[in-house]
């Protein structure tokens, strides 16, 4: 090989070398500070979030009554969209519910009215 021809080998080296130096190293040092601070904010707790989230949590029973509350919810919310009456009892998943007769019907709908109440609260406090 021809000196020129090592001479642009070494040049081409120290290239290399230098941008390892100059542009990899803090590269990875602010990889590594980004890393640091997101795991930090995951760690945090979310006490705004489930505060805000606690009216529309279903409360505890059958999965018939816990539905209710649900839907209860969402029908209030398509209600007020809608620009219909805000009343649970005239809601079509009130007077037409989807649970057959009996306690099962009557915790569906008593969850029902506390879910579209909790949510025209909710609503009407935001």
């Amino acid at each position: 090989m021809r000196f020129w021809a090592l001479r642009a080998l070494n040049t081409l080296e120290d290239t290399m070398k230098m941008f390892a130096k100059f542009a990899v190293t803090p590269l990875i040092a602010v990889a590594m500070m980004t890393g640091a601070s997101m795991s930090a904010l995951a760690q945090t707790p979310q006490t705004q979030n489930s505060a805000t989230e606690d009216w529309n949590t279903p409360p505890a029973g059958t999965e018939q009554a816990q539905a209710g509350y649900r839907d209860g919810i969402e029908a209030a919310k398509l209600d007020k969209l809608a620009g219909r009456k805000v009343d649970p009892m005239s809601s079509y998943l009130y007077t037409h519910p989807p649970v057959k007769k009996g306690p099962a019907r009557d915790a569906y709908l008593n969850n029902f009215v506390n879910g579209y109440k909790a949510a025209v609260a909710h609503s009407s406090a935001s």
